[in-house]
């Protein structure tokens, strides 16, 4: 059940060599005070007020926001704010459902050249690649390649359909994490009788279940490769990925040794993202997840441009 949020929001910046620094990101609803109180900023910390400013914004304005990043080798908190509320993240529950996936197929209870048939699921045209294919059915592990590559809700359909939801909700709950969920399937429309929301989560879980695959330390070494695999091709480089540069259709870039891997989320009112992003001078994890009224485009590119913000912060981080 989604929490309702705080009136304030704890934001804290570790500095580097022991300094740090503490921020206050305040989750108001229309309130006056300060949008960032008790500011100590510690000598060479990249400055993050640009996302602080953006996101007090959005508070303001009576959005929900979660955010966390956290140093990717120590897991220190670089910046966090109502990281730990559950709010929906639409496509990021994907990423779970890749994780049992590749935990079946490492455990050989799946093959990965099994054919699924897209007619063994309803259709639903919510988003994806396949739903414009004419090849009727596809091995898992390219359907997994499209769920991850291009939010497939088909693909993703038909692995949820042959793993199972409860097979998901267990890998959630024995890799540790307390505050995710995935609900249903996606669906064009949602009935009286359906769950409200894909899936579920909290800033702090997200940028830690990335953190984990990046360190090769969900599941096993062999499990977070692979879903670090699927993930690294993500086309959706629009929100905080805008800020890298990078090409959307090949994400290795070794001659500025950038390495950038994530996943969004998107669906009316919600915008959402956790990765992680490393550079020269550091590597962080990272999860933004925003619900807002979504009454206009000004309402979404309000919260797009926190997503922007974001990435510009955390570039300056890394380089």
């Amino acid at each position: 059940m989604t929490e309702r949020p705080s009136s304030r929001a704890a934001a804290r910046a570790a500095g580097s060599g022991g300094a740090g620094a503490e921020r206050e990101l305040r989750s108001r609803r229309g309130g006056d005070s300060r949008a960032v109180a008790g500011a100590r900023r510690a000598l060479r910390q990249p400055s993050l007020l640009g996302t602080l400013k953006a996101l007090d914004a959005l508070s303001t304005a009576g959005a929900q926001v979660s955010v966390r990043v956290s140093d990717l080798d120590s897991g220190d908190g670089i910046l966090i704010g109502d990281d730990h509320l559950t709010l929906p993240v639409a496509g990021l529950g994907i990423v779970p459902l890749l994780v049992d996936v590749a935990a079946q197929i490492e455990a050989r209870t799946l093959d990965p050249l099994e054919i699924l048939e897209r007619r063994s699921v309803d259709p639903v045209g919510v988003a994806g690649l396949w739903q414009h294919l004419k090849a009727p059915a596809l091995p898992v592990c390219d359907l997994a390649v499209l769920a991850a590559a291009a939010s497939d809700a088909s693909a993703a359909n038909a692995l949820l359909a042959r793993v199972g939801l409860d097979a998901v909700r267990a890998r959630i709950e024995s890799i540790g994490l307390t505050k995710t969920a995935l609900l249903d399937r996606f669906r064009d429309v949602r009935g009286p009788d359906d769950a409200p929301q894909v899936a579920l989560s909290s800033a702090g879980e997200l940028a830690a279940l990335f953190a984990g695959i990046v360190n090769a330390q969900v599941v096993s070494p062999a499990v977070s490769a692979q879903v670090g695999e699927w993930l690294n091709l993500t086309q959706d480089l629009a929100l905080v990925g805008s800020a890298t540069a990078m090409d959307p259709f090949a994400h290795e870039d070794d001659r500025h040794g950038l390495l950038f891997v994530n996943k969004t989320g998107r669906a009316d009112g919600i915008r959402a993202e956790a990765g992680v992003i490393a550079g020269p001078r550091g590597g962080l994890s990272y999860a933004l997840i925003v619900c807002f009224d979504d009454l206009s485009i000004a309402h979404r590119l309000r919260a797009n441009e926190a997503f922007h913000t974001l990435g510009l912060d955390l570039m300056e981080y890394v380089f």
